[in-house]
């Protein structure tokens, strides 16, 4: 019985081995997907934040410019 138990347990243990291989597979497939996104995630919004500096900039300018042409009005 020994012996048998041997014989078996090896192939457990070789199941239980490709099992976890392809958890391990399904969890760094997982991890790229996510990765990916993240990262594509990342570039539109560094996109909206240079197109909302931009805009804030354009605003700062034209509040400076009428403030200004206000203090030439006052004299």
């Amino acid at each position: 019985m020994n012996q048998e138990n041997k014989t078996i347990a090896p192939e457990d243990g070789l199941r239980s081995l490709e099992d976890r291989i392809d958890a391990l597979v399904q969890v760094c497939k997982r991890l790229h997907s996510e990765n990916h996104q993240l990262k594509e995630q990342k570039s539109g919004l560094m996109q909206e934040r240079a197109s909302l500096m931009a805009k804030t900039e354009k605003a700062r300018s034209r509040v400076e410019a009428m403030i200004s042409r206000l203090k030439g009005m006052e004299y």
